[in-house]
């Protein structure tokens, strides 16, 4: 080693940025199938609630269909060549990949746990749009109005919870503009904290179920 000195120098698996960001996307995806794995494990061995499983079975599958087109192409036209050519062992998560739901959710309209991984879902998308500096009102007002409705129906939310008084008041402002109007960049700030600030108060009152 001694007379080889470049064997200590470091090996980069990228060339440019370009290829960095390919194999940090594959590396993200990655990450969020085995995380989707342990999260299977730890709910069928009662080491979560049902309710905390929901939640985090929801986010992370919406996660995962960002990541996945992130990758999707000639390569890995589907989950199940990435798997295979990562030799993931996951088959739990390919199962609630393949559903698209977490498994305490029925496949029937109503389902209080269905309710519950759409607030999830709305939640993480709408803030996933206001990170990426989306701000006019037709872009945002449909997801959020769905987000109220969704809370709205959900029984075990009580009518004085903050979180909901919180989206309530932003959809409020949104029906106040007009559908080519944005939101100042201090609005999107606030806008963001709140629902970050409500979406931590919901996933609180699941966990106090």
């Amino acid at each position: 080693m001694q007379e080889n000195p470049e064997l200590y120098e470091e090996v980069k698996i990228f060339r440019n940025a370009r290829e960095r960001e390919k194999y940090d996307n594959m590396a993200d995806l990655y990450a969020i199938i085995n995380t989707l794995q342990n999260l299977e494990k730890a709910y069928i061995r009662d080491c979560i609630t049902p309710q905390e499983y929901t939640a985090a079975c929801s986010k992370f599958l919406v996660q995962y269909k960002v990541a996945f087109k992130q990758v999707q192409g000639d390569d890995f036209p589907t989950v199940d060549t990435f798997v295979k050519k990562f030799r993931l062992d996951c088959p739990a998560a390919l199962e609630r990949i393949k559903e698209d739901r977490p498994i305490t959710i029925k496949d029937d309209k109503g389902n209080t746990s269905k309710c519950i991984a759409d607030i999830v879902s709305l939640f993480i998308t709408i803030m996933d749009k206001l990170r990426l500096k989306i701000k006019t009102m037709d872009e945002l007002h449909f997801e959020l109005k769905d987000l109220v409705d969704t809370m709205n129906r959900l029984s075990i939310i009580p009518a004085d919870l903050e979180a909901k008084a919180k989206v309530e008041g932003w959809l409020a402002t949104l029906n106040e503009m007009q559908a080519s109007d944005e939101l100042t960049d201090g609005q999107v700030r606030q806008f963001l904290f709140d629902l970050e600030s409500a979406y931590t108060d919901f996933t609180k009152l699941l966990h106090n179920q």
